[in-house]
């Protein structure tokens, strides 16, 4: 599905964290639809080569294996880009919560270089991915985004962080930034391995191996699941509006659904023909209990419509998951 308007083919596009899920799923969009390069920058930490091995002849593809925590990186990647979408970023509450110092120089120095030499390099736009977890202690359901709480976790201080420098760029340099803050994102290449993957494949992966499953808490609490689909759109659409009154904001990304764990172990419990039991759990450190977005500012400054719902995303995942 195309969700821009414009010719790719004079444009230059660098992808951070282009070899990790969302990213990789940024760069196949981009060069599917003739972009005249499409660079990744990534240290391969979380992201994987096998991601980009569909990408690897292609003459538009470009990979600077590199960290974002050098500034010289960033701005040897930034050169001659005309747009950078800022997926590079250490994800994961519990390991933030285990190890803060680590995720703070990948998320808040990292997002400053990035950000930084996207500026010296005068980029037409700078997105980059933020987190519903930006909405910390906030009671209210649905999430808008002019109503924030406090962060719970040293991840959603990062995420926060990224989007105080990010208003400051736009105010004071006049770059034009877009945040996207995803809810719950998944879909096929995230990855199901390590102590700190998502639910979906942890889930997924779990059933199919016949392995323990955890559930942490009662299974009641619910997430905004939001198919990789969808985040690829509402990049492409930060990167390529029209609409100035769109720049330097953030924006919920998500579908406006919420649906319980334990409704979705079920739900791939059945997509998958098992009667593998779940094993229930204390509560993770640092999770909001209940996240639903709305999604009203995305449509109306950036045109953002959501083509994947939840279960047709879950089918999708589950039976790619299945091929492997």
């Amino acid at each position: 599905m195309q969700f821009h308007t414009k010719d790719l083919r004079d444009k230059c596009f660098l992808v951070t964290g282009g070899a990790g899920f969302i990213g990789s799923h940024i760069v196949a969009y981009l060069l599917a639809h003739g972009a005249e390069k499409v660079r990744v920058l990534d240290n391969l930490m979380t992201g994987f080569r096998k991601n980009m091995e569909p990408f690897m002849g292609h003459p538009a593809f470009e990979f600077i294996e590199g960290d974002i925590r050098d500034f010289e990186t960033c701005k040897r990647a930034c050169s001659g880009v005309d747009y950078v979408t800022h997926q590079a970023a250490l994800g994961s509450v519990p390991r933030s919560v285990k190890d803060p110092v680590t995720s703070n120089d990948v998320n808040v120095t990292g997002f400053l270089n990035m950000i930084t030499a996207a500026k010296d390099s005068a980029v037409k736009a700078f997105v980059y991915a933020s987190s519903s977890s930006v909405y910390g202690d906030e009671p209210n359901l649905p999430k808008v985004e002019e109503r924030v709480g406090n962060p719970l976790s040293p991840y959603a201080v990062t995420k926060k962080t990224n989007e105080l420098y990010a208003d400051v760029f736009a105010r004071l340099y006049g770059l034009k930034v877009v945040g996207l803050r995803y809810f719950n994102v998944f879909g096929p290449r995230q990855d199901p391995d390590g102590p700190y993957a998502a639910v979906i494949p942890l889930f997924v992966s779990g059933i199919l191996k016949k392995a323990p499953v955890y559930i942490n808490g009662d299974g009641e609490q619910t997430r905004d699941f939001t198919y990789v689909e969808n985040a690829v759109q509402a990049n492409i659409l930060g990167m390529l509006t029209d609409n100035d009154e769109a720049f330097g904001k953030a924006y919920n990304v998500a579908v406006g659904e919420n649906f319980s764990v334990n409704f979705l172990y079920e739900s791939i419990r059945e997509m998958l023909g098992q009667t593998h039991e779940a094993t229930y759990r204390a509560p993770r450190e640092g999770d909001i209990r209940n996240s639903l977005a709305d999604i009203t500012k995305a449509r109306t400054l950036l045109g953002y419509k959501p083509t994947q719902r939840f279960m047709e995303g879950l089918k999708a995942t589950v039976d790619y998951f299945k091929a492997q």
